[in-house]
């Protein structure tokens, strides 16, 4: 089963977003009903900065505290209760663009993030704050940037505290296919390195990574052999044998379902696009 932060990383890689207004915002206690008759109107992410409150989303109720953050909840009705003498937040309102059915479903499902409060968190937020009045094009890219920035540092803490045990293991099997992807690798020799059963570690590797230890080394593999056709003058047995195939034939099949072309198209792409 797909872990919600790499399910939350696919979406955003596939859909385009834009990025509205960034506020931060201190309530006292009490109970606010701002959006309880009307819906919301767009997506945001919601990162608690102080004290503790309840937002209650059409009956479900998600606590805030600092280290906590919410992602998502278009389209819905929500009221906050404030149990601290004061609780302050900070929200970014973003909408994916020509969104689907499908993708505008998940723009309303609320996810529960955990965030590092440091020094770089802070930063990012108080650059998204200089520019949430800017209009310019440079400065509302800039904005959108910061904003990846800044949910991409929410998912990866958010893995690192659901696999923190198994983080160190899964990022020294991530490292030593880097240094090792040309020599034959499986999986049962990645997961003996770790003195565990392959199963085992399949799974928590493909928790980890959301792609399983295999593919994940033919995907490492592949990337590297489609930066060698495009920018070295070597054959395509040369840059198979490079990679870690010593059949080139075997090599050319991998490429192509990874690509959609074959090593030779893209070698011959290159030189049209770069003739001598």
């Amino acid at each position: 089963m797909e872990s919600q932060y790499d399910e939350l990383a696919a979406y955003f890689l596939q859909v385009p977003i834009d990025v509205f207004g960034v506020y931060q915002t201190l309530l006292r206690a009490g109970v606010y009903q701002g959006h309880k008759y009307q819906p919301t109107t767009k997506c945001a992410l919601l990162i608690a900065l102080k004290g503790e409150a309840v937002f209650d989303y059409d009956g479900t109720s998600y606590p805030l505290y600092p280290g906590k953050a919410l992602l998502g909840g278009s389209n819905r009705h929500f009221e906050i209760v404030v149990h601290t003498a004061e609780f302050e937040y900070f929200l970014v309102h973003y909408l994916t663009a020509n969104a689907e059915q499908e993708q505008l479903a998940r723009m309303e499902k609320v996810s529960e993030l955990h965030v590092e409060m440091d020094a770089a968190l802070l930063q990012l937020m108080e650059q998204l704050r200089r520019l949430s009045t800017v209009l310019g094009n440079i400065e509302l890219l800039e904005k959108k940037t910061l904003f990846y920035r800044l949910l991409n540092k929410a998912l990866l803490f958010e893995r690192y505290q659901q696999n923190s045990e198994s983080q160190p293991m899964m990022e020294q099997t991530i490292e030593y296919i880097r240094q090792h992807y040309m020599e034959p690798i499986t999986l049962e020799s990645l997961a003996d390195q770790l003195r565990m059963k392959a199963k085992y570690f399949s799974h928590l590797f493909r928790k980890y990574t959301g792609i399983g230890p295999i593919n994940y080394l033919i995907q490492f593999r592949m990337n590297l052999a489609y930066e060698l056709l495009m920018s070295a003058e070597f054959s395509v047995r040369e840059i198979a044998r490079s990679v870690g195939y010593s059949d080139a034939y075997y090599f050319s099949r991998l490429f192509k379902k990874h690509y959609g072309m074959s090593p030779t198209a893209v070698k011959h792409l290159e030189s049209r696009n770069n003739p001598s």
